[in-house]
């Protein structure tokens, strides 16, 4: 893994995220994806490593709640959670499993029923 340079905001909790993982994204296959062949079931995407996927370019890790659920939280309460309740996510993995983590609410949630303008 090369330099970490953290992001502008929130520069110590980043970094004690990403050296808990090593600076390599936690993902275990919530993205949808199995990991299996990549070595021990976790993503190995590393922070300023290359991407090999759709054009390449740098994977900058980003600091998010590890569990699917808590990336549905509004972005003052996700800011608030500690530590350990973060992981590092590379972008490919986190909008797969934010992605999921929607459908997932939607399907659970009950069918709206609309207003009706007029009682019958």
């Amino acid at each position: 893994m090369s330099t970490r340079v953290p992001p502008l905001a929130g520069a110590d909790l980043w970094q004690a995220v990403m050296a808990a993982a090593a600076g390599r994204c936690q993902c275990r296959g919530t993205c949808g994806k199995s990991h299996a062949k990549d070595g021990g079931g976790r993503c190995p995407r590393e922070h300023a490593g290359l991407n090999h996927q759709h054009g390449g370019g740098t994977v900058h890790l980003i600091a998010a709640p590890s569990e699917p659920a808590d990336l549905l939280l509004a972005p003052h309460q996700a800011a608030a959670l500690p530590k350990q309740q973060l992981a590092a996510w590379c972008p490919p993995c986190h909008d797969a499993t934010l992605g999921a983590a929607r459908r997932a609410r939607r399907t659970a949630e009950p069918a709206a029923v609309p207003d009706s303008l007029f009682d019958l």
